[in-house]
């Protein structure tokens, strides 16, 4: 989903409709709220079966070390194996 022209109401109507299903507790929602209150735009991804992994390293060399998104057919194609000692 994605909501544009954000106004603090919008921000308020988003955290008020899927902040507890993100994870924010009702305690936390003004906190999230002054955090949130003046963007502009939003993006609500919902994913289906997610799994717990192991964190890892990732080589970024070829996308940029700002890449907040990499999307590649295979993990194994950016992580960085293991070292052993």
């Amino acid at each position: 989903m994605q909501f544009s022209d954000l106004t603090p109401l919008k921000v308020k109507e988003i955290l008020n409709e899927y902040g507890r299903d993100d994870g924010i507790d009702a305690d936390e929602m003004q906190k999230f709220y002054e955090i949130f209150k003046d963007k502009k735009y939003c993006i609500l991804i919902f994913l289906k079966n997610p799994e717990e992994i192991k964190p890892f390293e990732i080589d970024k060399r070829g996308f940029g070390s700002m890449s907040a998104w990499i999307s590649v057919e295979d993990i194994n194609q950016i992580k960085i194996k293991d070292k052993v000692s």
